[in-house]
């Protein structure tokens, strides 16, 4: 199955791309395609965080499966001040 992934901010920078779309297995977790996507982008492997995630614009967590997920996000931690 396919699944958009959105990327913001700084992400956009080690990928080149704004989104892409991916061909995932329905049993992955968001944190194997985060793996897939560091092997297809090795610019990713340079963020020094964590990136908050959204399935379908909704905030996941790390170990959420991308079955019947049709877009993921990838965003940079936001601070305030």
């Amino acid at each position: 199955m396919e699944v958009e992934v959105r990327y913001f901010a700084s992400l956009t920078e080690h990928t080149g791309a704004t989104s892409e779309w991916v061909d995932v297995e329905p049993s992955m977790a968001v944190l194997d395609l985060w793996k897939l996507l560091v092997r297809r982008h090795p610019g990713l492997a340079q963020v020094g965080y964590r990136p908050l995630v959204a399935c379908d614009r909704v905030y996941a967590e790390w170990d959420r499966p991308l079955d019947n997920v049709r877009e993921v996000a990838f965003l940079p931690p936001v601070s305030g001040g």
